[in-house]
Formats: structure tokens, C-alpha cells, sequence
């Protein structure tokens, strides 16, 4: 059932917040909304915050490339 309603869902999953949203950037397989990206950004590394990004960010992974 909650596949049937992910599917209605315009946009993709954020790799951050894990929420659908319509705009954002792609890095490798993975999508960052806009939002995230921006708090990303303007996060200092001393934030308790910036922890949390990197946990998140860690689940981007690198395409295996087949030749």
C-alpha cells in the first residue's frame, strides 16, 4: 500500500530528510533536496548538526562502473 502512494508522489526521496521533494541535486545515484543542500552548506563543522549530514551523506555510495 505505501508503494502504491510513493508512487503518486511527484519528486524524489531526499538522501538527507528522507522526504519527497520536487527540486534538489543529484549526486551519483542519490538525491539532495535543495533544502538540504542549503543547510549543508552553511552548517558549521563544529555544529552538533554536521554529524547528522555526514551520517546521511555516508549512504551515498559510489555506481560500480562495468566494462
Amino acid at each position: 500500500m505505501s508503494y502504491l502512494i510513493a508512487k503518486e508522489q511527484p519528486g524524489e526521496t531526499c538522501v538527507v530528510c528522507e522526504k519527497v521533494k520536487l527540486k534538489g541535486i543529484h549526486i551519483y545515484t542519490s538525491f539532495i533536496c535543495m533544502e538540504c543542500e542549503r543547510n549543508l552548506i552553511h552548517t558549521e563543522t563544529n555544529d552538533p548538526k554536521y554529524k547528522y549530514y555526514l551520517k546521511q551523506l555516508k549512504k551515498i555510495t559510489t555506481p560500480e562502473i562495468y566494462s
